[in-house]
């Protein structure tokens, strides 16, 4: 494919990427708003009382996590940037995206320490590939 090809896809995607999530809802935890202990937390937790309204999927409460709201598989694990994410750990990993440069964006892991997280630094900028979360002056 050409580049301007490449670009109107990546566009294409990104965009109906934007329009599905928009429509997908924030799924906070049940009472979250009621009680300030669980609204703090904000994250999903499945309700399972007997009783609760948002687990029988009742009309007016908070939808309830599931896998129709998942994205196609086109459109899954692409950056804001409408670049494709990939997870690095060390060095070796970029010499292996090197050659998708323009079509992917690089992640340095959570785990990756201070001094080996320099190393990747240094070594995208010698390949020229975009890191998203740089977070260090080397």
């Amino acid at each position: 494919m050409t580049e301007e090809k490449i670009q109107s896809y990546r566009k294409k995607i990104y965009v109906i990427r934007q329009k599905l999530k928009a429509k997908k809802p924030r799924f906070l935890r049940y009472d979250s708003d009621k009680f300030f202990r669980l609204g703090r937390q904000e994250k999903w937790r499945r309700p399972y009382g007997r009783d609760n309204k948002t687990r029988l999927k009742v009309r007016g409460f908070p939808a309830i996590v599931s896998v129709g709201y998942r994205l196609p598989k086109e459109v899954r694990g692409f950056h804001p940037s409408g670049l494709r994410q990939v997870i690095v750990h060390n060095v070796n990993d970029l010499v292996k995206v090197q050659n998708q440069k323009d079509s992917v964006i690089v992640t340095i892991a959570s785990s990756v320490g201070f001094k080996k997280r320099l190393e990747i630094l240094n070594k995208a900028r010698e390949l020229g590939l975009k890191v998203s979360n740089e977070g260090v002056s080397a």
